[in-house]
């Protein structure tokens, strides 16, 4: 094998397990199959076609929370919801959630904040209903370091803050209670979070999964 070769076939190894210790950064939380590592507190959860499937039963708010407590994290995740529907992504327990909605009052669609604790509702919120593609897939991102908190919706920023209302908690899918006319459902089909270390500074633009 000539020198020049031989030197492009380990550049471009190189480059290979670059990308695949990158990867492995990514930890899955669904593993397309079953529930490993989920705990449900009511609502209806299945897997069908190896993605996570969450329903309304009989009205009723119910939650699917992971077994483990994180603390500093990004999370992204694959959903898309049959609508009219409300429901969310909760982390750090109950203390935050990337909400996935149309609500009026405040006005706020997917992609806002909800904070319980709070006075306001919502911390942030997203104002561009078109940022949401509300007949197919969409991609959420979480960056939670400390109190400085983003989402993102489909590659762009929604919003930042910073607050101190929960450090660690564990993760969640929402199916909120209401009359929906029985039909409310949320795919997913990638859940994956990567720990951070204090400090570590937030991705400018977030790479395409």
């Amino acid at each position: 094998m000539k020198a020049g070769l031989r030197a492009a076939v380990w550049m471009g190894s190189a480059a290979l397990a670059v990308a695949a210790l990158a990867g492995e950064e990514w930890t899955p939380l669904f593993n397309g199959k079953d529930l490993e590592g989920w705990k449900a507190t009511g609502g209806k959860w299945t897997v069908e076609d190896g993605c996570l499937l969450g329903q309304q039963d009989n009205g009723k708010v119910g939650d699917l929370w992971t077994t483990k407590e994180f603390d500093n994290f990004e999370l992204r995740f694959t959903y898309k919801v049959v609508w009219p529907a409300n429901s969310g992504i909760w982390y750090r327990g109950t203390s935050y959630q990337f909400d996935i909605l149309k609500y009026k009052s405040p006005l706020a669609y997917s992609g806002s904040l909800y904070c319980p604790a709070c006075r306001t509702t919502f911390i942030f919120v997203n104002l561009d209903e078109s940022l949401e593609n509300r007949d197919g897939w969409n991609e959420g991102r979480v960056y939670a370091n400390g109190d400085h908190l983003i989402h993102w919706l489909n590659g762009k920023q929604v919003g930042e803050c910073h607050d101190k209302t929960g450090a660690k908690g564990k993760i969640g899918i929402q199916i909120h209670g209401g009359d929906f006319g029985g039909g409310m459902k949320i795919f997913l089909k990638k859940i994956e979070l990567r720990p951070l270390k204090e400090g570590d500074p937030p991705p400018k633009t977030p790479e395409a999964s």
